[in-house]
């Protein structure tokens, strides 16, 4: 695939000609480059959106669309900056493109070294920055079978009133770094939007109905969020399989064969004991576990017994899925426990 990417970054203060009906494969014609659009509203507190940081996740795209086209004939209700993220991937259908780094691991505060990518996040914060920001917005899609849910990184009464805005399912979570939430969190009220898996338009109706809301927010509640109006996790590790691991979810001859039912167990507590995979040609944990500290809890979780690969101990996955493109380029799941505020 003959494609060069480049922390070159549009910033435009008007809706480009095409945009509001491109699809997310023909985006890239018209935003050859990540590109940044600030609208002026009513109100000067401004409401960051981001949408495509990966570019097989276009839900956040259409509700912008739909958003914007309703406002053609009237003033935003708020200011609005919408940033247009890995275009060049959304034309190939594609999470990223292999020499890219991930959109939603570059921004400030990421492990990663500099490049690119990273230059160009550091930009849009710094141009974020001189904006009043009222909160920050970043739209996302499962390919496993997950409900809607909002992820969170600070657990401040603000926040958690943005994400129940959402939904009840809201996620808390401290790693990966250098996710846009995170960084945003330290700006205003960020939160992370998971909207089902991309085929699904319910996702985009939830996703503009909680936009809507948030144009039209004065402010947020400062009391704390009734327990019985949220179902609050905390993730307490990722799951990568180990980069020297063959795995599948169909031959028989891999390293490590997945089950195909994997993604039921998605947020659901499951026991300890459950089997999710086979072993085939390995007598060491085919996976690797790290906690919110950068710890490896593997053993914690995952054991061998007689050739199958178990999970030791009650737990709540989330984010399994069957794609092994995306496992890849991600990880296996996210582990969680339920959380009482």
């Amino acid at each position: 695939m003959d494609t060069v990417t480049t922390e070159k970054l549009i910033e435009l203060d008007y809706i480009p000609d095409g945009l509001l009906d491109a699809s997310p494969q023909s985006l890239h014609s018209i935003l050859p480059q990540p590109c940044l659009i600030h609208l002026a509203g009513k109100s000067s507190s401004t409401l960051f959106v981001s949408v495509l940081l990966h570019g097989n996740e276009p839900t956040g795209l259409l509700a912008v669309q739909a958003l914007l086209k309703k406002y053609q004939q009237q003033q935003l209700p708020r200011s609005l900056s919408l940033f247009f993220g890995n275009t060049e991937a959304a034309s190939h259908g594609l999470r990223r493109l292999d020499q890219q780094a991930d959109f939603n691991r570059i921004w400030p505060g990421t492990p990663i070294e500099e490049c690119r990518e990273t230059r160009m996040a550091a930009k849009i914060v710094d141009a974020m920055k001189t904006r009043e920001l009222f909160a920050s917005i970043d739209i996302h899609n499962n390919t496993g079978l997950n409900p809607h849910y909002a992820c969170i990184t600070s657990l401040e009464p603000e926040f958690l009133q943005l994400a129940t805005l959402f939904g009840r399912f809201v996620v808390y979570f401290t790693r990966p770094q250098g996710v846009q939430s995170g960084c945003f969190a330290k700006l205003c009220p960020a939160v992370t939007l998971e909207c089902g898996r991309p085929d699904q338009r319910y996702g985009v109706e939830h996703a503009l109905d909680f936009l809507e809301s948030c144009l039209h927010l004065a402010q947020f509640p400062t009391h704390p969020v009734h327990h019985q109006d949220i179902d609050l996790f905390h993730t307490v590790a990722q799951v990568k399989i180990k980069d020297n691991i063959q795995f599948s979810f169909s031959d028989p001859d891999a390293d490590l064969l997945l089950s195909t039912d994997l993604e039921q167990l998605n947020f659901n507590e499951v026991s300890a004991g459950t089997v999710i995979g086979t072993i085939t040609n390995s007598i060491e944990l085919p996976l690797v576990a790290v906690d919110e500290h950068g710890q490896d809890v593997s053993e914690q979780f995952f054991s061998i017994e007689k050739n199958q690969l178990i999970i030791s101990r009650t737990t709540m996955p989330s984010m399994l899925t069957l794609n092994e493109k995306v496992i890849q380029q991600d990880c296996l799941c996210y582990l969680m426990e339920r959380l009482a505020i």
